[in-house]
């Protein structure tokens, strides 16, 4: 049975002494110089009910003071920190990573089981390097490629921030910039991520954090493999000009045995066919959405069935120019071309199309100051008898006369002023 503080002494050998806390990076704060206290048998392991060595530091400035919450022997069994209990690998709740690595650690509840289970994992923990997890994760296979996108590679240090003042929130704090709290608006006490246990984290079950992270990944582009089994060909697109052959053989050859690589430099894509269908789908499981080469990332994708083409048509390369909308304003067709010149004459300057445009000797009068008479040769002007008149030139007409259509002020939506005089 588990022995607290308050019970006798009795087994107080198997009660937790150490030294240093089992942290991770984020809880550790960024500042590397670190003042901690030790309370030697300060509290309860919040897991398994047995005193431990409690450990208190501030991880920073403008931050709140943090301490371990359960034993090293727990932290151990699933390879957690201390505080915050997130996996010190992934910086993943255990409820995703073990749904990542396919893990179903029962642990038992009970107080006597507990107590019993707990001996047993400090035995394989004592008889262990110290270098590995114990129990199931140190049994568990490779992770898989959700945990790998969902992993957190930087620390989170604002999760270290101080609570929310209460007093603020009721309009009743006093310290203004001097509170060590936040004086920022709740959460939405309905949120999911208002409610977190951290029996619920240990254990895995119900974690509002780990639903919220394991449907993002539901959410995450996948490449599922086609349901002809006869394709084992992937299509790598956005290659550049300067990947070669041998490139992409140096890359893919660790998966199966290719067959054959077809590169179009054209259309800057490449066509890789394996050997057996089991080396293009790990093929395509490790290097969708994560193949770089020559600092370019390469997008990965199946290759399509000789029935598929015929039937759409069309190639892998050729999609990039497929499914886009048509752009607005732009005429979808153009009208065709008149078959004969008859049915369409040129008619630039808006004439009457009875009238006859063919003018043969137009005379222009003589300038201002200078006799009438014409020089030998030079006729009146002769028109066509079916036409009208010519114009004007522009010096002699009436002012308000117009000739070109173009110089109509009516056509731009002008109206004619009257204007009376005295």
């Amino acid at each position: 049975m588990a022995t607290s503080l308050n019970s006798n002494t009795y087994n107080r050998q198997n009660w937790e002494d150490s030294d240093f806390p089992i942290l991770c990076q984020t809880c550790l704060g960024e500042n590397p110089y670190i003042r901690m206290t030790k309370e030697k048998y300060g509290k309860e392991c919040k897991i398994c009910a047995r005193p431990f060595t409690v450990f208190r530091w501030c991880p920073g400035v403008r931050m709140r003071f943090k301490k371990t919450e359960v034993c090293q022997t727990c932290s151990k069994m699933k390879n957690v920190c201390q505080t915050c209990l997130l996996d010190l690998e992934y910086g993943l709740p255990i409820q995703v990573r073990d749904t990542g690595m396919s893990i179903k650690d029962d642990m038992p509840r009970s107080d006597v089981n507990k107590e019993y289970y707990t001996q047993n994992m400090e035995r394989e923990i004592q008889n262990s390097d110290g270098t590995r997890p114990v129990g199931m994760l140190g049994k568990a296979q490779n992770p898989s490629d959700m945990l790998l996108k969902l992993a957190r590679t930087t620390p989170y240090y604002k999760r270290n921030r101080p609570h929310i003042c209460s007093f603020w929130v009721k309009g009743e704090c006093k310290r203004g910039e001097e509170c060590p709290y936040r004086h920022e608006k709740p959460t939405d006490p309905d949120d999911p991520l208002a409610d977190q246990n951290i029996k619920d984290r240990y254990y895995g079950i119900n974690d509002p954090v780990a639903d919220k992270l394991l449907k993002r990944a539901s959410s995450m582009p996948r490449l599922d493999p086609p349901e002809d089994k006869s394709i084992s060909t992937l299509y790598i697109g956005g290659l550049g000009e300067n990947v070669t052959d041998s490139e992409l053989r140096n890359n893919f050859y660790q998966y199966g045995e290719i067959r054959t690589i077809t590169l179009v430099q054209r259309q800057q894509c490449a066509f890789i066919q394996f050997a057996t269908r089991q080396g293009a789908e790990l093929a395509a499981e490790k290097t969708f959405n994560k193949l770089i080469i020559n600092g370019r990332r390469l997008a990965v994708k199946w290759g399509r069935s000789q029935a598929a083409k015929e039937k759409d048509g069309k190639d892998e390369f050729d999609e990039m120019g497929t499914g886009l909308e048509p752009v607005l304003g732009l005429p979808i067709t153009l009208p065709p071309p008149p078959a004969l010149e008859e049915e369409a004459p040129a008619n630039y300057f808006n004439l009457n199309p009875s009238s006859s445009p063919a003018l043969m000797n137009i005379s222009l009068p003589p300038p201002p100051g200078l006799p009438n008479s014409l020089p030998p040769g030079f006729g009146p002007a002769m028109f066509h008898p079916m036409g009208p008149p010519p114009p004007p030139p522009m010096a002699l007409r009436p002012p308000g006369q117009i000739h070109y259509p173009s110089q109509d002020p009516q056509r731009m939506g002008a109206h004619a002023a009257v204007r009376h005089r005295d």
